[in-house]
């Protein structure tokens, strides 16, 4: 048989695996998945395979396979290819482990760990092809299967953060052109804090809320703003006309609540930037080693939920620039650079300037935020006295460079 006979016939049998694994994935409850998942890399002609999700904070990756034992996101191999969203292989106990990346677009979920005798380049596309599938898989089940939630959050959650949780979206969404990444802590104790981002067609929009108080009113508040917005944006509403949304039913629902936020539209095609500022600390620019100074400040407007205090007929406003390739939009609550320590402030120079050192130094956008935020959990003794909220956008469009 001819090389490329070998290769047709191992295609072939790849094939066949995958559609009877994932014909039967659809029958299964999610707590089977890690014994099918193993039976099925037996049959690419490997040892076995683990699923590790990470978990909430992003420190340690959790196997699904409760037999196995956790693993540190910042020291160990599979913590690499976790972070570097890169495939390792190691040698354990005669036999090497190949670490796979588990990502849905943007979002990093986990790692897949391969164990076989030997390695070669049909049994690392088998990897790689079977790391592919079971990231979609995991992504479809657990929006309806509170296991995977349960096995990726390492203490009890209070009932009004768990309500926050549920309106956030992923970590991470983007395309080849535009990446926004997001982080919030204390993870387990949120007040008023969130963050979303969505892609539609070829614009990215994108938020950040900070409610008044750290209670079941505050997530309240920032539960319907979210709703709001999403509803709003669904709907084809203008930006002006999404905050509006949002001041109307909280002037309706919760009278005595309101919210600071941003809210903004990126073209990921022209890097048109559009943005409503509503009594929230102004977003960073920075252009590639430094932060453009005031380049996104813009006229203080209320809070939402507070739009009367805009005057007889005057509505929101809305501001807009161009961004150039390369360029990274910041968006934070007061609560990060508020952090302390003693008397000491965290503070806004030494949080940018986390970001403009991670970032030359090649790090990821998701990964910029998990360093820092855990930075500033270190920096206050992971004891946090307000919610703190990162947003950061990327604007690279493919074929263009930052000059």
């Amino acid at each position: 048989m001819t090389d490329e006979h070998e290769r047709v016939a191992a295609l072939g049998l790849e094939e066949q695996l995958l559609e009877r694994m994932l014909a039967e994935v659809h029958a299964i409850v999610p707590y089977q998945l890690p014994g099918l998942v193993d039976r099925c890399a037996r049959a690419m002609g490997l040892d076995g395979a683990t699923i590790y999700l990470v978990d909430l904070q992003q420190r340690i990756l959790v196997p699904l396979d409760e037999q196995d034992a956790r693993l540190p996101v910042d020291d160990s191999r599979a913590g690499w290819a976790y972070r570097t969203v890169s495939m390792r292989i190691e040698e354990e106990q005669n036999e090497l482990v190949v670490w796979v990346p588990l990502v849905d677009g943007a979002e990093r979920l986990g790692v897949l760990g391969v164990r076989s005798a030997t390695m070669d380049a049909v049994r690392l596309r088998r990897c790689r092809l079977l790391a592919h599938t079971l990231s979609m898989v995991v992504t479809s089940k657990r929006t309806y299967s509170d296991w995977f939630v349960a096995r990726t959050r390492t203490r009890s959650m209070h009932a009004h953060t768990e309500m926050l949780r549920a309106f956030l979206p992923p970590r991470s969404v983007g395309t080849s052109s535009v990446i926004s990444t997001g982080v919030l802590e204390p993870a387990y104790d949120l007040g008023g804090d969130a963050f979303d981002h969505s892609l539609t067609r070829n614009v990215l929009h994108a938020a950040i809320f900070d409610s008044m108080g750290h209670n079941l009113a505050s997530g309240l508040t920032t539960a319907v703003a979210l709703a709001c917005c999403r509803n709003a944006r669904r709907s084809r509403a203008d930006l002006a006309e999404m905050v509006e949304s949002v001041d109307q039913a909280l002037a309706e629902w919760l009278p005595d609540q309101f919210c600071t936020g941003v809210v903004c539209w990126l073209d990921a095609d022209t890097g048109v930037l559009r943005w409503s500022n509503c009594g929230h600390p102004a977003p960073l620019l920075i252009r590639g080693q430094r932060v453009l100074d005031k380049a996104l400040d813009s006229p203080p407007q209320p809070p939402m939920g507070l739009g009367g205090l805009l005057g007889a007929g005057a509505g929101r406003q809305v501001h807009e620039t161009t961004l150039e390739p390369g360029d990274r939009v910041l968006l934070y609550t007061d609560g990060v650079t508020e952090a302390r320590r003693g008397g000491d402030e965290f503070g806004l120079g030494r949080f940018a300037d986390f970001i403009i050192r991670s970032a030359a130094a090649g790090q990821r956008p998701a990964e910029i935020l998990r360093l820092l935020i855990h930075d500033i959990l270190d920096h206050h003794h992971d004891k946090l006295t307000d919610d703190a909220t990162i947003m950061l956008i990327e604007w690279q469009p493919q074929g263009r460079t930052s000059g």
